[in-house]
């Protein structure tokens, strides 16, 4: 018999698992595993990498709801209102859309987003690319903009020191508490790079690199962004009556006039489908790596590839479904679609917060070539106490005193979350579900023969005399 597997020559830790082995030969083979099958030296190897599978089942639900129902789904609602707002502009405010236009506006831009995600990554990777030329150029060009055109702006005292609240909570640093659900909202999703590891070379250094960088760069030019349109939006109340329920968009329209309030309200628009461009990748990786794991229903359908464009198609498009379905609560009830988008960053900000927990208390990380060194538990530590604190904010209603339109439903669809994850998990996901799964490429030594000790009848084509693997 040829020589045994003997070597896993680069265990891909970054599937982090417990429960199976995924193997790819060097001529493209595959097969799979479990652990049990293993011998003990290979079984320690691949399951010291990984976690135990309810910690995993809870980032699972909590981070695939967040940018299914939350963090997509709001996305393609706002970018439906900033381009109902442009065209509202346009008639003069003789049109002002209906909620049940903003619906179906959203749901065309959904499909958009599925189309452009059914593309392969080549052209994704080219677009992000011309998106991060473009955002940069707009929010230097419309800062420079309301500037110079705003005649009458504000003293650095009221930017900086003043507190306008009627949101009837008191004391009134309530109001200020509450200005960061705006700001947690964009500033989740930067762990978007993690979920295309798997496209990209060298992801254990780049990937963090990526989303360093791009949380530095959204801090410094959304805070310096802040301050601008602080500066030069005049009446608080007069934007808050605005009839096109667009504050930002009023600004520009009230500061540039009709023509400069339409150009930055669609390049607004523009930036934000490139958000959902990016957040549908990141959701569809996430949807085929959970269905690869066997964590959600009918996970043989989302886990297909397109063998031509190297995407997971039915997992994009399940993506797109959902983002609909779930924005149609807005027909029903603006308070109630408030909630779930309310949801975006609470939920991916426990997602986030799960491995730094597991991390914290079971000690059993190791860090990679990209780490913080001794700063890292002080990171941490701060991160989750963070959280914690913002969460009790974010699920307070933001307005007092409370009536049925003016509550904060985020605690319900929050409940609701980790209910049906619980249901699932009992009835069928504990069955089968040991962990996700570990790629291992399998070497060829010197003699050309493919090695590694896993016995295991598997995909490999092998001698039908000897038991021998011929590829």
């Amino acid at each position: 018999m040829a020589e045994n597997f003997n070597d896993i020559e680069d265990l891909r830790h970054r599937k982090k698992s417990v429960g199976t082995v995924e193997l790819q030969g060097p001529h493209g083979q595959t097969r799979t595993v479990n652990l049990e099958e293993l011998t003990d030296a290979d079984a320690e190897l691949a399951a010291k990498f990984g976690y135990k599978p309810v910690f995993k089942r809870e980032f699972g639900y909590l981070s695939t709801f967040s940018f299914a129902i939350a963090g997509l789904a709001s996305s393609e609602y706002g970018a439906a209102q900033l381009l109902l707002a442009a065209v509202s502009m346009g008639s003069n405010f003789t049109y002002l859309p209906t909620t049940g236009t903003i619906i179906g506006v959203m749901a065309a831009l959904s499909v958009l987003t599925g189309l452009v995600n059914s593309l392969s990554t080549y052209w994704m990777e080219k677009m992000t690319k011309t998106y991060v030329i473009f955002h940069v150029l707009i929010l230097v060009t419309c800062s420079i903009a309301l500037l110079a055109k705003c005649e009458n702006r504000h003293n650095a005292d009221y930017v900086f020191t003043d507190v306008d609240s009627t949101s009837g909570w008191t004391p009134v640093g309530f109001a200020w508490l509450f200005g960061f659900l705006s700001v947690s909202w964009t500033m989740t999703d930067y762990d978007a790079t993690a979920h295309i590891t798997e496209e990209i070379s060298n992801p254990e250094v780049k990937a963090p690199w990526a989303i360093s960088l791009a949380m530095a760069f959204t801090y410094l030019a959304g805070f310096l962004f802040n301050i601008v349109l602080c500066f030069v939006m005049g009446k608080p109340a007069d934007i808050l009556a605005s009839p096109m329920e667009q504050p930002v968009a009023q600004i520009f329209y009230s500061v540039l006039g009709k023509g400069g309030g339409i150009f930055y309200t669609v390049c607004a628009f523009f930036i934000i489908k490139f958000v959902t461009f990016t957040a549908m990748q990141s959701l569809a990786r996430t949807v085929f790596a959970f269905s690869r794991d066997r964590l959600i229903p009918f996970s043989n359908v989302w886990v297909k590839i397109n063998p031509v464009t190297q995407t997971p198609l039915f997992a994009v498009w399940i993506s797109v479904f959902w983002a609909i379905a779930i924005n149609l609560i807005g027909l029903g009830s603006y308070a109630a679609i408030a909630g779930v988008f309310n949801v975006t960053a609470i939920a991916l900000d426990w997602s986030y917060c799960i491995p730094i927990f597991c991390k914290m208390v079971f000690g059993q990380f190791e860090p990679g070539p990209w780490h913080m060194g001794k700063f890292s538990v002080w990171v941490n530590g701060y991160a989750l106490l963070w959280t914690f604190f913002v969460t009790i904010i974010f699920i307070l209603p933001t307005v007092r005193p409370v009536a049925g339109d003016t509550m904060n439903y985020a605690i319900a669809f929050l409940g609701a979350i980790l209910i049906c994850a619980a249901i699932f998990w009992y009835i069928s996901g504990k069955k089968f579900y040991t962990g996700p799964l570990i790629e291992a490429e399998i070497a060829e030594d010197e003699s050309g023969d493919i090695r590694n000790d896993l016995r295991s009848s598997g995909e490999f084509p092998r001698d039908k005399k000897t038991g021998d693997i011929t590829a």
